[in-house]
């Protein structure tokens, strides 16, 4: 293979350089780095018929273990000409931005996601993350920000409204087309990657002791029997605070997106990337 090796030398730029490819013509992308930086390449190449090749790195690269692919990016590259190329679906989240358009509606931006969406407590914890302690510890960092935030966040309440009209409440919700969250957390353990639908997992209290509960009851695989977390597939959900006055952000595939209202959606044969 001739291969052009591109470094990214600032957030938001995988994205410029995997829609730069698509203008190019290139025949294939490859990224080397974790869920954040594959979140930004497949933003530049969703619609296209470029395939996207993974070669992980970064902290969990929850794709990579989805797609049971070796998680050496040495070892990847080594067996990449032997996977095929397969078009699979997106997740894409829609929400309002400020500054306000000159017509005074707010100005709305859309995000596609391949592997999980989180709303509520754990973008808090993404939010307050450093990235020196993200870098570091990996996912350590994120247990250790977590349980800091256990004892600090407030569990606002938002409403999910199902694609059928069922209308859930809840203070952490994940919105997961991947069985893994986190990279070795299994909170919808009904996901498939390959299937057009979201499985979303709702913790619906507000107490910070229960939040303890519901981490023994996950490691466990055991949440499911709890009466206050639901599981729920649909392809469509559209999330708002309980109080508008509240900003409850949520995360795309590890990287803070915006605030709610925000409508999360399947976007059908959207990427191709190379399987094993």
């Amino acid at each position: 293979m001739e291969v052009e090796i591109v470094p990214t030398l600032s957030p938001g730029s995988a994205s410029d350089l995997a829609s730069r490819a698509v203008r190019q013509g290139r025949e294939m992308v490859l990224v080397c780095g974790g869920d954040g930086t594959l979140n930004e390449a497949i933003n530049g190449l969703a619609g296209s018929t470029v395939p996207l090749g993974v070669l992980p790195g970064g902290t969990a690269n929850i794709l990579a273990r989805e797609m049971e692919l070796p998680l050496n990016p040495v070892r990847a590259a080594a067996e990449l000409p032997r996977w095929s190329p397969r078009r699979i679906p997106l997740g894409r989240a829609t929400w309002n931005v400020d500054p306000t358009s000159t017509d005074g509606d707010p100005a709305q931006v859309s995000r596609f996601f391949v592997s999980v969406a989180g709303i509520g407590f754990d973008a808090h914890v993404v939010k307050e993350l450093s990235p020196k302690n993200k870098l570091v510890w990996g996912v350590a960092g994120y247990i250790m920000e977590a349980v800091r935030q256990v004892f600090l966040y407030p569990f606002k309440g938002f409403s999910c409204r199902a694609g059928d009209g069922t209308e859930y409440v809840a203070t952490f919700a994940a919105l997961q087309r991947a069985r893994n969250y986190g990279g070795w957390l299994h909170l919808t353990p009904g996901a498939r990657f390959f299937d057009r639908r979201f499985t979303l997992c709702l913790f619906k209290s507000h107490k910070r002791a229960r939040y303890f509960l519901y981490a023994a009851a996950v490691l466990a695989r055991q949440h499911l029997r709890l009466r206050d977390v639901n599981l729920v597939e649909t392809c469509k959900v559209s999330c708002t605070a309980r109080d508008t006055g509240e900003a409850i952000h949520f995360e795309l595939d590890g990287e803070l997106g915006g605030t709610l209202p925000a409508t999360f959606e399947i976007v059908s044969d959207a990427l191709t990337v190379l399987v094993p």
